[in-house]
């Protein structure tokens, strides 16, 4: 089943929404999946006039939507990562295809009115000119090149750095954000940067906008320090990510990333389905525009209007009061109107209170599977209801469930803390409910991609890290929101009383960065 979309049909104007007596500043907002034309040989060394062949093709593409966009509306716009040359290079073969960009803090230029104040800036220059002619913000990825000399320390051998960068343009088109991508992912073609940027932008309609690419997003360099250091609450993000389910597709991740930062995010990812490449959307912490499409082909436009958060992020992870208050209030009112059996925390209670229903004494047996590269431990979820328990390491992680109608159907779930380390070493304490792949325990952990199973749930974990992403994924790769998420006695709690459909994955997905 293809993935959801809303796009809107009307042009949009920046706007303020009257609700409650407050005025709520909003704004029209672009992302495009841009399915981008590659390179038959990325490998093969061609000369600079054949590389701006290629990504004219792409940029050609680009304009388009840009032109689409701006009819509709939007103010500002965000293109994927490795959208114009793609990917698979080497360190010599990318070089036609990388443009040079100033320091901005020395120079300030717009490159499609200045157009030959440096050289090898063509990609720049139509980027530009993009912005200018549609009178919207632009954010792009591109490959670009800086030389470095023998008095820099950790200039490469081939004097010169080459980064994988995110452009940002005003709708004069003025180059006002660079950022060079600090966490690279096999990209052997890219440098890191020598610190890591944090970089943003202004905008007359959303004040702030912050950057980051890809893989960045599990890193607390930059993306959380960024978001912290600058309290931004919106956040442009072009990425090329490969879905991983249960726990890591592109849309499930970027909505759990905006709900646990009180952050809207425009997220623009690649289109590519035979590498698993989908996924984008424009997320406020509250709702979602998504796009998520692995049986067909061509790019995809989204536009939509969105609310100007204006919340502090004290509000969010770590130190939410009302979602404290919200949690001791859900975990009376859900075990009341839903659920006959409890797993609820009582005043200075450090574990979840266990009330057992009479003749499930016995407890489901616990096994080990794989499940993202990593070994978790779980105990399958039988029956219409329950309460479950199952720990690895310090973490222990609890469910309380109900299914609305039993189905042939095996759900599983599942706990893991420690360093994942494939594909990326990184910190992980994650709790999970998942269905499995089929009815057999191996068979747990496997990606799936449609359910009919709704059930009510209430999911907790002694979580050591206060960056907790709440995951909750449901058939068809579409998203569903908790009904209420926060911290009570040091655990985190998510709960939900039914999915809008059936469900595939929710999760309590942490990241203990000072442990990666």
């Amino acid at each position: 089943m293809a993935g959801l979309c809303w796009k809107l049909s009307v042009c949009f104007l920046c706007s303020q929404v009257v609700s409650g007596g407050v005025e709520e500043a909003r704004y029209v907002a672009a992302v495009y999946e841009h399915e981008s034309i590659l390179s038959p040989d990325p490998t093969a060394l061609v000369d600079r006039r054949s590389a701006l062949q290629l990504m004219g093709r792409n940029l050609d593409i680009y304009e388009q939507q840009a032109v689409a966009a701006a009819r509709q509306g939007a103010q500002i716009i965000v293109f994927p990562e490795d959208g114009i040359h793609g990917f698979n290079f080497t360190r010599r073969s990318i070089y036609p295809y990388l443009d040079f960009v100033p320091h901005l803090h020395a120079v300030k230029w717009n490159p499609c009115r200045e157009m030959y104040l440096f050289n090898d800036t063509e990609v720049l220059q139509r980027l530009s000119c993009m912005a200018l002619n549609n009178k919207i913000f632009l954010v792009a990825n591109l490959g670009t090149k800086q030389p470095c000399g023998h008095t820099d320390p950790r200039c490469p051998s081939d004097g010169r750095y080459q980064f994988n960068t995110n452009v940002a343009f005003d709708d004069a088109g003025m180059l006002v954000a660079t950022y060079r991508k600090h966490n690279l992912y096999f990209e052997y073609a890219f440098d890191a940067p020598p610190e890591p940027d944090y970089k943003l932008f202004e905008t007359p309609f959303a004040g702030k906008f912050g950057m980051f690419t890809c893989f960045d997003i599990l890193f607390f360099e930059p993306a959380v320090k960024l978001i912290r250091q600058y309290n931004l609450k919106q956040v442009v993000y072009p990425t090329a990510w490969m879905n991983q389910l249960p726990l890591l597709s592109a849309v499930e991740f970027q909505q759990a990333f905006a709900t646990a930062f009180n952050v809207n995010i425009l997220a623009a990812n690649i289109h590519h389905p035979t590498l698993g490449m989908t996924g984008s959307g424009i997320y406020t912490p509250a709702k979602s525009f998504i796009y998520h499409n692995m049986e067909s082909y061509g790019g995809k436009l989204i536009v939509a209007e969105i609310p100007v958060i204006t919340t502090d992020y004290k509000t969010s992870l770590g130190s939410n009061e009302r979602f404290r208050e919200n949690l001791h209030h859900s975990c009376k009112t859900f075990t009341s109107a839903s659920m006959d059996d409890q797993v609820c925390f009582k005043e200075g209670q450090e574990t979840p209170a266990r009330v057992l229903e009479k003749g499930t004494e016995q407890l489901p047996p616990q096994f080990y599977a794989e499940m993202m590269y990593d070994n978790f431990t779980f105990v399958p979820v039988w029956g219409e209801k329950g309460e479950l328990q199952v720990c690895s390491n310090i973490l222990c992680c609890y469910l309380n469930y109900r299914r609305a109608v039993l189905t042939d159907e095996l759900y599983a779930l599942g706990v893991f803390d420690g360093l994942h380390t494939v594909h990326g070493t990184y910190y992980v304490q994650a709790c999970a409910l998942v269905k499995c792949g089929g009815l057999s325990f191996s068979t747990c952990g496997q990606e799936v991609t449609d359910a009919s199973a709704l059930i009510d749930f209430q999911l907790w974990g002694n979580m050591s890290t206060p960056y907790i992403f709440p995951l909750l994924l449901t058939s068809g790769i579409t998203l569903d929101f908790a009904d209420h998420m926060g911290w009570k006695n040091h655990h985190y709690f998510m709960s939900k009383n039914r999915t809008s459909s059936g469900l595939l994955t929710a999760a309590l997905y942490g990241r203990w960065y000072e442990k990666d």
